[in-house]
């Protein structure tokens, strides 16, 4: 289990034609753009990728076709929770046949289940392959669902192969939790912070983000990642205070005004599927607006 994961990682959107199918030549180039502007990573699909509007083979072609544009520059993580247990598992394997180097799934989605059926989930999910998998624990995205430190705990000590965890809950005190109980089990395991909530994640063993904004902004991102990690608390600060103003704009209707933001940067990824709306053009030019303001335009990469 050799995989590192460290720094802005990068998961992107789901670009989209206009009759709503896939348009895997864009997503190359997107997946493309995130490597050569310092991702150390990509995942895909996460939520913000419309994963739950995504078909299971539409999600295996977008795995395939990010297996490709990557070409082994960096980690790839395929994400592969569903509402059925048997197709997250057939997401899994086939990210294992096609080359991947690990999984990442979340707690079940709708229901409410126990910490035992959490567990017996994962050893199920975990043991149906051999490749390196990532918890992801959001328990607001999730009404409450979540991993305890104790149930990291046992999963640790029952899957060899769980080497990271998504951390979003933004609460750090059950980041902490996590972070200092999982640390005792297993030194490497990795905790990396859901969207950018960096400043406040890495004095407590985080080691880098799955971004939100690398998608308009990777570098205000990376240099985030860098101040942190430098120990230049105050300039971490101040970056962090920019990038928590981004993502308030962003999750007011994510992750449509995550792709109408991608306009204003000269990268259109087509229209989001419904049923979620995509930006109409009024929102796209108050995002285009708040993006100069922070001064985004003038400091980050244009087109492809």
């Amino acid at each position: 289990m050799a995989l590192i994961l460290r720094g802005v990682m990068q998961s992107p959107v789901t670009p989209l034609k206009e009759d709503f199918s896939l348009d895997i030549p864009t997503y190359e180039k997107l997946v493309d753009f995130h490597v050569r502007t310092c991702a150390t990573a990509i995942s895909w699909p996460h939520h913000k990728a419309e994963s739950h509007n995504l078909t299971k083979e539409e999600r295996m072609r977008g795995a395939e076709a990010t297996v490709n544009a990557v070409h082994g520059r960096v980690p790839v993580s395929i994400h592969v929770s569903s509402m059925s247990v048997e197709d997250a598992m057939d997401l899994a394997q086939h990210a294992q046949k096609i080359g991947a180097d690990a999984i990442i799934a979340i707690t079940p989605y709708f229901w409410a289940p126990s910490p035992d059926a959490i567990y017996d989930y994962f050893v199920r999910l975990g043991t149906s392959i051999d490749l390196p998998m990532i918890a992801y624990n959001s328990p607001a995205y999730l009404e409450g669902v979540e991993f305890t430190a104790e149930l990291i705990e046992r999963l640790l000590l029952r899957l060899p192969n769980l080497v990271a965890m998504k951390e979003a809950s933004f609460n750090s005190e059950k980041f902490m939790e996590i972070s200092r109980v999982a640390l005792k089990v297993r030194p490497s395991f990795s905790i990396v912070a859901g969207v950018e909530f960096l400043a406040p994640s890495v004095p407590l063993g985080c080691v880098g983000s799955y971004s939100s904004a690398g998608a308009i902004c990777p570098n205000l991102c990376t240099a985030l990642f860098d101040a942190c990690i430098n120990g230049r608390s105050r300039e971490a600060r101040e970056l962090q205070f920019k990038l928590a103003a981004l993502w308030d704009l962003f999750r007011d209707q994510y992750p449509s005004s995550l792709k109408g933001g991608m306009v204003a940067m000269g990268r259109y990824v087509g229209p989001t599927r419904p049923p979620l709306p995509t930006a109409s053009k009024e929102r796209e030019a108050l995002i285009a607006k708040k993006l100069e303001e922070l001064g985004i335009l003038d400091t980050e990469p244009h087109g492809w």
